[in-house]
């Protein structure tokens, strides 16, 4: 409350107004710039956590979004804390993930002026605006509400991206009379009837129809399924639509696209649908698939819909209601698979994609097998940019969406610990691993004084190569000198047990399985460590 008139302030007011819009968490550092934020945290019933650095309070804010879908909330300070969180930032943009960050800026009066103001910026929302669906300044407490709508609707009804609020250190304690009302979101966009009408005719048409799903086919796993089974095409994913069809499902292929026996697979389809995906390069480690097909593409950006893959039927709208009316559409006249293609096509693949594997995969695989093994089914892994996250964005199989989560389009090191942090605070009955490298976990290595802190059971899984090991094979490879690639590491048991947490270290690949369900079991961080010296070489 403002102590002069006893009305709240705009900092207040902003709380409360987030609390009405379903916001249980918030992740940030308090500073002397957001006290006027914090002072209305203290009276809401929203969860603060405290991360040790912004970049992991958008990193959990990324993780709790992607465990729940719901938007998650940052809340940092003008300058230092604007640029800190800008990496996890950058990487929810890059994976269409919601987050809000709100951060406060300099007073409105010094605003671009260079007066030497504490954290000042000649111009946050340059940096932010290339990194944001939006980047705004509320310059009165009036407009606040209005940016709010804003925002909650671009992450309902358009590529949901993160958003940036900026408050004004004066405009956040000016006081505000009533309090403001939650604006309503729009419903789903659905596709124009007959562009469903000819998608329809050519899938029907269609003698090898293949459905690729990216990020955007979240939510739609029943209509994916039916549509997949009445047409009898093989489902193909991005890692970000990891599991959106069960991978044990005879039609689904899982997630080879980064492979080129992948690559070839989706080019043998006469006809695609591509869902909510813009196939980008990091989506197949290649600049594009060679397509011979005919393209029929749903997408809520109309960006993506005629870029690389110009469509033949381009559907701006949701995913899920889309799919849900070609599914019913199909399921009226269900087919047959044509030939060798369907489930016979799709088992073809996956032994394809099991010879095509390197030796380091194969050697990854003994760990991430003995993992799957023990993990329960609705266990969630959240990764790191490591070498055995890339083999298990191909080879380790899920059952269910949600379940295996990577920075895959920005590639930002140190994503996996605050990422798991927020998807654990998000969904606590799920277990959570974060599958870290060594050079990576540094990072972000200070988040596990908040895991401890807020007592979360998590693993944080530690492939320990001594190395950046995929520069460090880049340079080999390229036949160059290794430079800097070769750090001397930390005693990361040391450093475990110094934060608090539990830790063990893996000394053979027999004793794995009893250490990963220890792990799984402790009621708080384990770090377990897996050095690469006790994998054999394959």
């Amino acid at each position: 409350m403002n102590a002069e008139t006893g009305s709240q302030t705009c900092g207040e007011a902003l709380i409360a107004l987030l609390e009405r819009y379903g916001v249980d968490t918030v992740f940030g550092i308090p500073g002397v710039h957001t006290l006027a934020l914090y002072r209305g945290l203290a009276k809401s019933g929203i969860r603060h956590v405290l991360v040790r650095h912004e970049q992991g309070a958008a990193f959990a804010a990324d993780g709790y979004a992607r465990a729940t879908g719901k938007p998650g909330v940052c809340c940092v300070i003008t300058g230092p804390g604007v640029t800190n969180a800008a990496t996890g930032i950058g990487q929810a943009f890059s994976d269409s993930v919601p987050v809000l960050m709100l951060s406060s800026v300099n007073e409105s009066w010094s605003l671009a002026r260079g007066t030497g103001r504490l954290h000042e910026m000649r111009d946050q929302r340059a940096l932010t605006s290339s990194i944001t669906s939006f980047s705004a300044t509320a310059n009165t407490p009036a407009q606040v509400p209005g940016l709010l709508a804003r925002a909650y609707s671009a992450f309902a009804n358009e590529r949901p991206r993160p958003v940036h609020i900026e408050l004004p250190l004066d405009v956040l304690d000016e006081a505000v009379g009533d309090d403001w009302p939650v604006r309503p979101e729009t419903g789903e966009r659905h596709a124009d009837p007959a562009l469903l009408d000819r998608a329809m005719d050519l899938l029907q048409a269609a003698e090898r129809p293949l459905i690729i799903l990216g990020g955007g086919a979240m939510g739609s796993e029943a209509e994916v399924q039916r549509l997949a089974e009445a047409l009898q095409a093989p489902v193909l994913t991005t890692v970000a639509a990891k599991g959106v069809v069960p991978e044990s499902h005879p039609l689904s292929g899982g997630s080879p696209l980064s492979m080129q026996v992948g690559r070839d697979f989706a080019a043998k389809a006469d006809c695609l649908l591509i869902l909510g995906s813009e196939l980008a390069e990091t989506d197949l480690w290649a600049e594009k698939i060679d397509l011979t097909g005919r393209v029929i593409r749903v997408d809520l950006d109309p960006e993506r819909l005629n870029d690389l893959y110009a469509a033949e039927v381009a559907i701006l709208a949701h995913v899920r209601p889309t799919v849900a009316a070609l599914a019913e559409a199909a399921a009226a006249a269900p087919r047959e698979a044509s030939g060798d293609w369907g489930g016979p096509a799709v088992q073809q693949l996956r032994q394809a994609v099991a010879g095509a594997a390197s030796p380091l995969t194969r050697r990854h695989n003994q760990v991430l097998t003995r993992l799957r093994q023990v993990l329960p089914a609705n266990g969630m892994v959240m990764t790191d940019m490591t070498q055995m996250a890339y083999s298990g964005n191909v080879t380790f199989p899920v059952d269910g969406p949600r379940s295996w989560v990577h920075p895959q389009g920005y590639g930002t090191l140190g994503y996996a610990l605050p990422a798991a942090i927020g998807a654990k605070i998000a969904s606590p009955d799920r277990p959570v691993v974060a599958m870290v490298g060594d050079h990576g976990f540094l990072y972000t290595i200070q988040d596990l004084a908040t895991a401890v802190e807020e007592q979360l059971p998590l693993v944080i899984l530690l492939w320990n190569n001594d190395g950046l090991g995929q520069i460090r094979d880049d340079m080999i490879e390229r036949g160059f000198q290794q430079i800097g690639v070769t750090p001397r590491n930390p005693d990361f048991q040391a450093l475990a047990r110094g934060f608090g947490a539990k830790s063990a270290k893996a000394t053979s690949l027999d004793e794995l399985p009893s250490l990963m369900t220890e792990a799984l079991g402790h009621n708080g961080p384990f770090l377990l460590e897996v050095p690469d010296s006790i994998v054999p070489k394959a």
